[in-house]
């Protein structure tokens, strides 16, 4: 009996599917640069859920963040809509890589999935890290409201178009301002974070200059996540 019951309720599970072409794209700009990168996925119009395209606006990237121009988000908003595409087709996907292994959100993602679409009558954020994980949590703003983790496929048996490197590359610079880790960032962050009983230590042997986004270390990143963790609770105003 729980057996069928657990049959039934996957049945009823959605599942998050991308276009190969679509997930060929994400996969491009994940690896194009050295920071997070992030879009909106375009759906298809009898299935929202199924990701087409993946657009970028412009943003400024750090290997921790990605912060969207708002006039940019409203041109891109303004644009999808003069070619007839509804809302629901172009922003309730939030799609945005991380460049470690973890495809976890952090706690700045939280704060953002919850303030841009927590109005929304449902939403997706997505999550691609450098490993190949991902994370999908579809969330709903209507009646009692809720959120349900996702599965995320590739569906191979749609047409795929072919990449397309020029095209994206191009949407890429034309998009994506990258700041990069600052000279020394172990250091710096080390230094501005208080005194604890619990320090977070780095192998000063490890690279310090900009490290590889895909780097089998994830000390820095700790490092860095902790430091955003704390500012945001106005440490170091």
């Amino acid at each position: 009996m729980i057996l069928k019951q657990r049959q039934k309720l996957s049945q009823f599970t959605p599942t998050l599917r991308f276009s190969a072409t679509a997930f060929a794209k994400l996969l491009y700009l994940r690896d194009y640069g050295g920071t997070e990168v992030g879009g909106f996925g375009i759906s298809a119009e009898e299935e929202l859920l199924l990701i087409t395209d993946v657009r970028l606006v412009k943003q400024t990237c750090t290997p921790a963040t990605v912060e969207f121009d708002d006039d940019s988000v409203a041109d891109f908003f303004d644009q999808q809509v003069d070619q007839g595409l509804k809302p629901d087709r172009f922003a309730r996907i939030w799609i945005h890589t991380h460049p470690g292994d973890s495809p976890q959100p952090s706690s700045v993602d939280e704060e953002t999935f919850g303030r841009v679409f927590g109005h929304s009558q449902w939403a997706v954020m997505v999550i691609l890290a450098c490993g190949g994980q991902s994370y999908a949590r579809l969330r709903f703003g209507v009646g009692p409201g809720g959120a349900i983790e996702i599965p995320v496929e590739v569906d191979f048996q749609l047409p795929f178009a072919g990449s397309d490197h020029d095209s994206w590359k191009a949407e890429y610079l034309a998009n994506v301002t990258e700041l990069s880790w600052p000279a020394g960032h172990r250091s710096f962050l080390r230094s501005r974070l208080p005194s604890t009983g619990d320090e977070i230590h780095a192998d000063e042997n490890l690279i310090l200059a900009d490290p590889d986004p895909c780097d089998e270390y994830t000390d820095g990143w700790d490092l860095w996540d902790r430091y955003l963790e704390l500012e945001q609770q106005g440490e170091f105003l």
